[in-house]
């Protein structure tokens, strides 16, 4: 291994472990457990790199690529020769002693197929084959890589199945892709967080059977991240039941995420499908996801993100936020959803942020979206807060520049169709609206919609109408401009 591949792994250890990574919406104190001795697997190992075959030798590598390496006792494993697959140099997990039946650790035996791909100067292709279940533990696959990756999952990837069964020091992250640039991660296979028993832990924000609430702090796994990578591309894969979030991005550009099926139960807490952070040019489309918390939700630093065919619920709706937490800057800027559809959810589109923050959310747009049962179709909250000891501030986001485009459906009657909540200080401006019909699922009585503090009007006529909007700009428009990001 290099001394510049160390020093990557230092740093990513140090950013990924060390700091709090997830901003949940609940958390109290953590259950102590006695864990396995077994750490993170190690970063690239630096295998020796493929030599092309003479010509004399092709026949017997030929014959014996699929097969797995000798497991003598003594013997060094020696690393696998790829095979070809339409351009791309093959790298079967088998071969690189991986045994597939869900119970045997399988780690190294990804890592090792990892390092020899990604080692290679040649496009690569890393293959989890279908009719296998692979055991694998919190890692981290290290980049970046000397050519185009395809990571191809037709078989299924688990999780370890009890939380004290996870390395203490590695229980925020299960699998990491670390400056990643290029990949691809496809398939029709399946990855399984098997997250039951970290949902069951006193730490979680959930109700009891008895009609209690417990929360805190809980470190509990991210199933797939992806940190300072650019280029990357999921699609076509099925993840189900994380511990914590599904899928989360970090410092990362140019995103590509197609055709997944997100699921946990409705009550699984902090299972949000897809979390950005601070990450630019990300666009997810055509998916399905069902969880316990947001379908999507975009956190501080996003820049340029466009959801399109996304069918979510149940969960809590397509969130920017939280944002602003203990007095932090935020910006989110360039945000468009469009032609999605939210079932049985809390939250429909929801922009949140907590008092005492700074920063802006601008130019968001909130197109033909088809709302079913949904709690609070249509909401900006600039009162979030997790508890009742929450103050109220004099410094808030700056929230301009949002539009509500032909968003159509039922709501649920216990909370009203729309509700903007703007802070006493930092109003809401720009917020226009048009072609909104949301009449109640049960019952014939539509409510009023809840406005404070918001600037803006409505292009059209709709239902509920929306006459509480104030037009123009407050009188401190100059002072709340210097708020702005972009």
């Amino acid at each position: 291994m290099t001394l510049t591949r160390l020093t990557a792994l230092v740093v990513i250890v140090s950013l990924l472990f060390l700091c709090g990574t997830i901003d949940t919406e609940a958390r109290h104190p953590h259950r102590h457990h006695r864990s396995p001795k077994n750490t993170i697997s190690a970063p690239p190992t630096g295998a020796p790199l493929y030599s092309p075959p003479t010509a004399a030798s092709n026949a017997s590598s030929n014959s014996t690529n699929s097969m797995p390496p000798s497991s003598s006792p003594g013997a060094p494993i020696p690393t696998p020769a790829p095979t070809s697959a339409n351009s791309y140099l093959l790298f079967d997990v088998l071969a690189y002693g991986a045994v597939g039946n869900g119970v045997s650790d399988d780690t190294e035996a990804f890592k090792t197929a990892w390092d020899s791909a990604c080692q290679e100067m040649n496009p690569s292709m890393i293959s989890v084959p279908k009719g296998y279940s692979f055991l694998i533990k919190s890692t981290i696959f290290v980049g970046p890589c000397q050519n185009i990756m395809i990571f191809q999952v037709d078989g299924t990837i688990v999780a370890p199945s009890e939380p004290d069964l996870w390395p203490v020091n590695s229980r925020r992250n299960w699998l990491i892709f670390y400056k990643a640039d290029g990949l691809t991660i496809r398939g029709g296979g399946l990855i399984d967080g098997r997250g039951e028993k970290w949902w069951e832990l006193p730490c979680k924000p959930h109700k009891a059977k008895n009609g209690s609430a417990s929360h805190g702090p809980c470190d509990s796994p991210v199933a797939l991240r992806f940190f300072s990578s650019s280029n990357v591309t999921v699609d076509g894969l099925k993840v189900q039941d994380s511990p914590q979030f599904h899928f989360r991005f970090d410092q990362c550009r140019y995103v590509t995420v197609s055709s997944l099926q997100i699921r946990s139960p409705a009550l699984s807490p902090n299972t949000d499908g897809i979390h950005v952070e601070g990450s630019e040019n990300v666009l997810i489309h055509n998916s399905v996801i069902s969880n316990g918390d947001d379908c999507v939700s975009i956190g501080a630093g996003s820049l340029n993100i466009h959801i399109e065919n996304v069918t979510c619920g149940p969960g809590h709706g397509i969130s920017i936020g939280s944002l602003g937490k203990q007095n932090s800057r935020a910006c989110v800027a360039n945000v468009t959803v469009r032609n999605a559809v939210i079932r049985h959810s809390d939250n429909g589109v929801r922009i949140k942020t907590w008092q005492g923050g700074s920063g802006s959310v601008s130019a968001v747009t909130f197109d033909n979206i088809h709302m079913d049962t949904v709690r609070n179709p249509i909401i900006i909250d600039q009162y979030y807060c997790l508890s009742k000891s929450c103050q109220n501030q004099t410094s808030n986001l700056f929230v301009s520049g949002v539009s509500y485009r032909n968003i159509k459906g039922t709501y649920d009657v216990r909370s009203p169709p729309v509700h903007f909540g703007c802070s006493d200080s930092v109003p809401c401006t720009n917020i226009t609206v048009s072609e909104v019909e949301l009449l109640p699922a049960t019952g014939q009585i539509i409510s009023d919609p809840f406005c404070w503090n918001v600037y803006g009007m409505a292009q059209t006529m709709t239902i509920p109408p929306l006459l509480c909007l104030q037009e123009g700009l407050p009188r401190s428009i100059m002072d709340i401009d210097s708020n702005k990001c972009y």
